[in-house]
């Protein structure tokens, strides 16, 4: 099988390619990337002003299988993926059991394989049972398919255990993904202490709790040599640290995400918890460092965090629901109309953000558009403007803050070892879980 992609906007940062160029793709691997490859193939794409991009890779991902499956699946959740450009995701351990153990990880892998083509890669859990005290076994744990250690959804508190598990992390080679809250100054804050937090009788969270333990996670990494990469950064302290310590030669990355570098506190109100995530929404000065972050290359990633949950879950009060809200469907689109058509960020920058950099922090040989690299492509057309609508998301989950908003930038194609997984034509959509056409 052959496929031919035709004018399209290269943009790989491997090579700092951005360029009117053809790409032939045969059977599962790219072939060539020049201008006017007049080869014949099974079947041509035009792609005449779009971004032909590596395919995406989102670090940081809840698909809630196994224990949660209302929420999301492996499928729905790959579906997500897939209609949102992304072709790599990694899963985040909190599930019910927690991916703890080689048969849990094993049990994601499988899972993958049987329901979804894109690349599905499970992130284990630091401690068994997600407890802070014991260990998981990290070199079995990569062995079996694991690309990262995290206790996302909670820090391990414990400063001895924490600096343990970097040392055996940098022995193994294999990044700690740290989510940076300090439990115990989080008391019963939902959202950023401030003066909107009071007006609205809400509890704060204020910035320390984040920063407190990026600030000692480094001081970590530093002492044992461990690739450290943290997730959800929200504050302008965060971005201040991270530049630090690359400066001083430390193994250390950042992710930011769309509803970080997009939204500030004052978008939340008390009546709607597709507001509510966690770390909360920060001021307009936090939401200011992250993207001149991003801009300046101190933070590495745009990553989404997709935390979907069930409708009912979301309804509830704003102090009462879950934190967590959806984003595969919605980053292509946020980071285009936000950083892209503001000057913030160049399509190649939206490029090494969105793939290649993320590539490069997991040991990936995806994110590029090398001849003779795996056909992980995302083509997206950046000028079409529409209405983010929930309703046609193919994530079980709705909860985003960004429903009905207009944006610009609609992916259009999204290929995975040259296997087409999601298409959009006007009024048609497709989505393929393995050989069978869902959507």
């Amino acid at each position: 099988m052959k496929i031919l992609i035709k004018g399209g906007r290269v943009l790989d940062p491997a090579s700092n390619t951005d360029a009117i160029k053809d790409i032939l793709i045969e059977d599962d691997m790219i072939a060539k990337v020049e201008e006017n490859i007049t080869d014949k193939a099974d079947s041509v794409i035009e792609a005449d002003n779009c971004y032909v991009m590596p395919g995406l890779i989102d670090l940081h991902v809840h698909f809630r299988e196994p224990g949660f499956e209302h929420k999301e699946t492996i499928r729905t959740g790959a579906r997500a993926a897939a209609r949102g450009g992304f072709t790599t995701v990694c899963c985040m351990p909190n599930t019910k059991p927690i991916i703890d153990s080689v048969e849990m990880v094993q049990y994601i892998v499988n899972k993958a394989k049987e329901v979804t083509d894109i690349n599905v890669l499970p992130i284990a859990a630091i401690t068994a049972g997600q407890d802070g005290e014991y260990l998981t076994d990290f070199e079995k744990l990569k062995e079996h398919g694991a690309v990262a250690v995290s206790e996302d959804g909670k820090s391990v508190m414990n400063a001895r255990v924490a600096r343990q598990a970097m040392r055996l992390a940098a022995e193994v080679d294999i990044p700690v993904f740290s989510h940076c809250e300090d439990k115990n100054l989080v008391a019963r804050g939902v959202m950023n202490a401030g003066e909107h937090a009071k007006q609205l009788g809400l509890y704060g969270i204020m910035n320390a709790v984040e920063d407190v333990i990026v600030a000692r996670d480094i001081i970590l990494a530093k002492n044992t040599g461990a690739r450290l990469h943290l997730c959800h950064c929200s504050t302008k302290d965060s971005v201040r640290m991270i530049e630090d310590a690359k400066k001083e030669g430390l193994q250390v990355t950042g992710e930011v995400t769309p509803h970080h570098f997009t939204l500030t506190e004052k978008s939340v109100t008390s009546d709607d918890a597709n507001f509510k995530m966690n770390p909360p929404l920060r001021a307009q000065e936090d939401v200011d460092a992250l993207k001149d972050g991003l801009k300046r290359g101190v933070m590495d990633c745009i990553s989404t965090d997709h935390a979907p949950h069930h409708k009912t879950e979301k309804e509830r009060p704003f102090a009462e629901a879950p934190f967590g809200i959806t984003g595969l469907e919605t980053s292509v689109a946020i980071t285009i109309t936000e950083l892209v058509n503001t000057g913030m960020l160049t399509p190649l920058q939206m490029a090494d953000k969105m793939s290649y950099s993320p590539a490069t922090i997991i040991k990936s040989d995806r994110g590029t558009l090398l001849p003779g690299r795996i056909a992980d492509i995302t083509i997206i057309n950046p000028n079409e403007e529409y209405k983010i609508d929930s309703n046609t998301f193919a994530s079980l989950g709705k909860n985003t803050p960004f429903n009905g908003k207009t944006v610009k930038g609609r992916v259009i194609y999204t290929i995975v070892g040259g296997k087409t997984v999601y298409s959009y034509r006007p009024g048609r959509e497709s989505i393929v879980d393995k050989d069978v056409l869902k959507y």
